[in-house]
């Protein structure tokens, strides 16, 4: 009998054998002769899974401009991040259900085409009423893009590895959003929304053109970790694993809204010091989704995400006694490092679990259960303006804890015991 979090045990229920080099089994029909048709298909889908979230990340920026050249007041400036971030996590789901009935490999190249378009046109739009439209149709087409492209990371066969650069691809282009888009708009007006269309122009092309390879359904031979061995959906423990990611959001919005915040009300910390420790939380976190990804070759993903959250804590609790600015900026990236571990692990689990609703699952993991975090952010700043920014930090150093103890549950079975390893 395996423990808990350790063995060849994925996910709680036994599976089928793993291939040889786990978490890296290609098929051999999206191999090219050299065997890197799939390491091109798979860095294909990173970039363009990039460009997707590159258009969220200039929402931000976007927003403030807004505000001073449109004279939108700030309930207005809150209404367009709601259109094109929060319904577009919502309506992940209903296209996933879609995107499960049936093939729809057009919503890569579509979603692309549309969080595109609607960004590009919010800085030309004359009335507050298109603006919000044109951020609607961006958040939608970020949500139509993302379920299939998960199957489309699925269909490769990379298992763990390859979500994890696909993860690390939106990370990194979420990153890349709010400076890109400061840069040009800063200097060349609003007027200049129009450009940054320019990198999905190129994404859609190769989005389109790679469709038949990357999104036909994974043969039985495709599947390296990622399914149930009798192919039945697993709902309470997707309900679970849905928890888990749903805690990660609130510590993960809590520390990028109020961490700044925090440490600019210490007497020896400047506003540009405190925004170091944001950048080094964000620029060494976007190399979690690698890390965890290939974690899993040599440990059980379980294992890794309970290890990651539990390291978590003490980083957190660093960041918020640390006696010298180095300390701290070590502490934050340590901290962003062990959040965005699990990410692409959490994907994958959630394939795991609903084998037959996989673009339920995509739609559920990258979407409505990373954004609840924002949800709970209005009730955190509640608390923030009562008794201050340190004390929300504070109250959320366990929820790290919950995390890492819910992904222990996972691995168990009804009976409360840890099930047989796979042979």
């Amino acid at each position: 009998m395996g423990h808990a979090l350790d063995g060849r045990v994925t996910g709680g229920i036994p599976v089928t054998r793993e291939p040889d080099r786990r978490g890296s089994s290609l098929d051999e029909s999206s191999r090219g002769a050299d065997g890197s048709g799939a390491g091109l298909g798979m860095a294909g889908l990173a970039v363009e899974h990039g460009v997707a979230d590159f258009y969220q990340g200039v929402v931000p920026a976007i927003v403030p401009l807004l505000v001073l050249e449109q004279s939108y007041s700030l309930a207005q400036a809150g209404g367009i991040v709601m259109a094109a971030t929060l319904l577009s996590s919502l309506a992940q789901p209903a296209i996933g259900a879609l995107a499960d009935r049936r093939a729809v490999p057009w919503l890569r190249a579509t979603g692309l085409a549309l969080a595109a378009a609607g960004i590009a046109l919010t800085g030309v739009l004359p009335s507050y009423p298109l603006v919000f439209a044109a951020a609607l149709v961006s958040g939608l087409g970020t949500a139509a893009y993302h379920p299939e492209a998960a199957r489309a990371v699925h269909a490769t066969g990379s298992g763990d590895v390859g979500m994890g650069w696909f993860t690390f691809g939106g990370v990194a282009g979420y990153a890349a959003g709010p400076p890109v888009a400061a840069a040009l708009l800063s200097t060349a007006g609003l007027s200049a929304s129009p450009l940054l269309a320019v990198p999905a122009a190129v994404a859609v092309i190769v989005a389109w053109t790679r469709r038949p390879e990357t999104t036909a359904a994974p043969r039985a031979v495709d599947r390296p970790v990622a399914l149930r061995a009798d192919g039945r959906n697993d709902w309470p423990r997707f309900g679970v694993l849905t928890s888990v990611i749903v805690t990660r959001s609130v510590v993960y919005y809590a520390v990028t809204t109020f961490m700044t915040l925090e440490l600019v009300t210490r007497a020896d910390v400047s506003l540009a010091s405190a925004a170091g420790a944001l950048t080094a939380f964000t620029a060494v976190g976007a190399l979690g989704p690698l890390a965890g990804g290939y974690l899993t070759r040599y440990v059980n993903r379980l294992l890794v995400i309970a290890v990651a959250y539990v390291v978590a804590m003490p980083a957190l609790a660093a960041v918020l006694v640390a006696p010298s600015l180095s300390l701290v900026l070590v502490a934050a990236g340590v901290l962003g490092l062990a959040l965005n571990v699990p990410l692409p692990l959490h994907t994958t689990l959630g394939a795991h679990y609903l084998p037959q609703h996989r673009g339920v699952a995509a739609g559920v993991t990258l979407g409505v259960a990373v954004s609840v975090g924002g949800l709970v952010t209005p009730l955190l700043g509640m608390i923030a303006d009562v008794n201050g920014p340190r004390a929300v930090l504070l109250g959320t150093i366990a929820l790290p804890a919950l995390a890492a103890a819910l992904t222990a549950l996972l691995a168990y079975d009804g009976r409360g015991r840890a099930p047989q390893p796979a042979e």
